[in-house]
């Protein structure tokens, strides 16, 4: 299967996404297709043997719309090179921002001309106008409003004729043009008309126009701000990169930068590619991945990340990614991705959507049908306001917002805070967890053994001086317990001496020779093996093992000199997390392939209550559906290598950034800086992006539901109320922009944690 993304400028509201779905869904091959009005995007899953991107677009066009789809790489003329697709939309958006302001200039002009004349009788420069004559100017001022202005309204409302459907365009071509025609008939053929009904709507049509036209000017820019983070995102890149080729210095463009190519990076400049230091030495702000403020220190051998950057001395780097297989080009490509989701909650949208332009040309004939039959003379004229008063009103722009545009804000307010959401669908079921369980090693603590407790035996050896021993005896030792030994010794040491003999000891420890000394360091099976007495220290063992962590006995020349507690300590923030997520109500799980006693000990120090110990890696689906065979809707949060399998079961995935591609594949949200407290703020910004999508739909059912009644002149035979037509027509412009202004003030939310 083939996915494919496609720009389409032209759609305006709910009915337009279910067109182009339906158009699209029907060629032969596609699996599934979905637009997203806020980006103007549809995404497509088509089998490309069967169906070309060729059959898209057709299908795209047949619905009304038109196309734009990224060129092939050999489209751009550079070999292996594509042109970015931000250039394509910002194109077609900067030209139909362009197109509406100039129609919005020419509409309102004429139109106030419109409005004048209009109220020529009490205005004394246009008082000598005869009526006739008035109506006739009116004719000539609002027919281009009614025909260049609103062309694009006639466009889509004869294309969706021909495929037998209705959308918002069909609203306002039919409402302004029975308003203009009709005006049109009283200036020429006045006499077809009984006397009481000879009053022209000239000026209600242009109006109208004129506020969609308004409106649609205010959507195009709220909703160009909606994919700000993009941009954002976007502007980190570096654009051009110095690359050392036949042992010159090269300033490229970035894109043309080759996998193993050698790059120079100097001090103060963003490092172009991910890739990895082969010459130099420096301090990297890594703040726009990882979100710390502390410059990490590189040298050769270590990774780096693309738009990162440099801050002191010159770094050589060979580039292992580039272009789109970038760190930040995947983070980038993720949330375009989950901008351009949907979530389950917009599929009721979708549905009322379909039948909704249907309902309301329905509802308007019966309105000017009952208006004509009993209504006070003229019975016609007031048939014909309230008809085109609901067929204005009515349109479905808000409804086809409310919950694309809260995602798309929520989404990238997420990924400005290192919390990449993948798509819409785990935005909403986020704040309906119950139960989230976490991976222990290298999620709940840092998944490196360290240094916990140094107690000297006796009195023949200092603290110092146990540490150097311990560390001489492990220096050439690859195991992950003396590799810990000897860290932690170079805190306080600046060399580390050679042992004279070393020896390793499977299972046990190791034995080493250092100035007439033997050392042994290891297990108690080490020291009962060697005949080493642990008289009198039984008590001290019993309690560092009880607190989870891993005894190293120190002997010299056969006497203990020191216990040495290791352990794989907990992150800072996972007890803050826990915490916060038990606060919220939720209950906290801790998954491991650990012993039930280190675990229960991490368990203990962190508050989680439910431990599930001795998990093989296999057997963590199966304690995933077991919780959610319980009726449990369950986070799984782990590193995404060997958890996989049950990031895919839980209902929501939450990866840490440092699992990297598997993580990306496999999660549902990727936590970019790898802190606990960042699944407290996934779930927080969810329920708040909900509530958002709850108002925006509210408002958008409320208008309508209220709105239409009104326009029928329901109230007419209580107090006298009609709404004015332009009153409708400014009230459905307002309605889009007060949901997307409701969408675009989640800028402004602060997470609690």
């Amino acid at each position: 299967m083939e996915t494919k993304e496609i720009f389409i400028n032209d759609m305006h509201c709910a009915s337009c996404v279910t067109s182009i779905e339906k158009s699209l869904n029907h060629v032969e091959g596609v699996q599934e297709a979905t637009v997203n009005l806020a980006t103007n995007k549809a995404t497509v899953s088509f089998d490309e043997n069967v169906s070309t991107v060729s059959d898209l677009e057709k299908a795209v066009r047949e619905a009304g719309y038109t196309p734009y789809i990224q060129p092939e790489p050999e489209q751009t003329g550079k070999p292996g090179q594509t042109k970015p697709m931000e250039d394509y939309e910002k194109k077609a958006r900067e030209k139909e921002m362009s197109l509406l302001k100039k129609k919005l200039v020419i509409s309102a002009v004429l139109t106030t001309l419109a409005m004048l004349f209009s109220f020529h009788s009490i205005l004394p420069v246009l008082s000598g106008f005869s009526q006739n004559n008035v109506f006739f100017i009116l004719f000539v001022i609002v027919t281009p409003v009614q025909f260049y202005v609103g062309i694009q309204f006639y466009t889509g409302f004869f294309k969706s004729l021909r495929r037998r459907s209705a959308d918002m365009n069909s609203l306002i071509a039919i409402g302004t043009s029975a308003a203009y025609f009709y005006s049109v008939v009283v200036t020429f053929f006045p006499d077809l008309l009984p006397t009481g009904s000879r009053e022209v709507y000239f000026d209600t049509a242009a109006v109208i126009i004129t506020l969609i036209i308004f409106g649609r000017f205010l959507e195009a820019k709220a909703k160009s701000k909606t994919s700000d983070a993009i941009k954002k995102l976007m502007g980190l890149q570096a654009k051009t990169a110095l690359v050392i080729r036949d042992g010159k210095e090269l300033e490229i463009p970035v894109d043309e930068v080759q996998v193993s190519d050698i790059v120079l990076v100097k001090p103060g400049q963003k490092i172009p590619v991910d890739g990895i230091v082969v010459s130099g030495s420096s301090s990297v702000d890594e703040s726009m991945i990882t979100g710390e403020s502390i410059p990490v220190d590189k040298s050769e051998g270590d990774k780096v990340v693309g738009a990162t950057i440099n801050k002191q001395g010159a770094l050589k780097v060979k580039a292992s990614k580039i272009g789109s297989d970038t760190v930040l080009s995947q983070i980038i490509k993720l949330v375009e991705q989950a901008q351009g989701s949907k979530a389950p909650i917009q599929r009721l949208a979708d549905k009322v959507a379909g039948i909704f332009v249907p309902v309301v040309l329905a509802v308007a004939v019966i309105t000017f049908s009952v208006w004509f039959a009993f209504g006070p003379e003229p019975a016609f004229v007031f048939a014909l306001i309230n008809f085109v008063a609901v067929l204005i009103i009515a349109c479905p722009c808000a409804l086809g917002l409310a919950t694309p545009t809260a995602i798309m804000v929520g989404t990238g307010k997420g990924a400005e805070n290192g919390i990449l959401i993948k798509n819409g669908e785990a935005l909403e079921t986020a704040h309906k967890v119950d139960t989230i369980v976490f991976d222990k090693t290298g999620t709940l603590t840092k998944g490196k053994p360290e240094v916990t407790d140094v107690i000297p035996v006796g009195e023949k050896l200092t603290k110092d001086k146990v540490i150097e021993y311990a560390a001489i005896a492990e220096k050439n030792s690859e195991h992950p317990l003396g590799q810990a030994i000897v860290s932690y010794a170079q805190k306080s040491f600046n060399t580390i001496a050679d042992p004279d003999g070393f020896m390793s000891l499977p299972g046990m420890g190791v034995s080493a020779d250092f100035d007439g000394k033997q050392l042994l360091i290891g297990n108690k099976k080490l020291m009962i093996e060697r005949s080493v007495p642990l008289d009198g220290v039984e008590d001290i063992i019993d309690k560092i093992e009880n607190q989870g962590k891993t005894l190293m006995i120190l002997a010299v020349n056969k006497e203990i000199a020191a216990l040495i507690g290791v352990a794989d300590t907990v992150k800072e923030d996972s007890a803050e997390a826990v915490n916060a997520l038990k606060k919220m109500g939720r209950k906290v799980a801790m998954i491991t392939g650990d012993n039930k006693r280190t675990a229960n000990a991490i368990a203990v120090k962190l508050g989680i209550d439910t431990v599930l110990a001795e998990v093989m890696p296999d057997d963590k689906v199966k304690e995933i559906k077991r919780l959610q065979d319980a009726g449990n809707i369950v986070a799984m949060v782990g590193d995404g290598i060997n958890d996989a399998p049950a990031l895919a079961q839980a209902d929501v995935g939450i990866a840490l950034g440092s699992g990297t591609d598997i993580a990306m594949e496999s999660s549902d949200i990727v936590l970019i800086r790898n802190s606990l407290k960042d699944v407290v703020r996934a779930i927080e910004l969810s329920s708040y992006t909900i509530k958002k999508i709850k108002q925006n739909l509210f408002f958008a059912f409320f208008y309508n539901t209220a709105g239409i009644p009104l326009a029928a002149g329901i109230l007419y035979p209580f107090i006298g109320f009609l709404l004015n037509p332009m009153i409708a027509a400014a009230a459905m412009a307002m309605s889009s922009i007060s949901v997307l202004g409701n969408s675009l003030l989640m800028k402004k939310f602060r997470f609690e944690l």
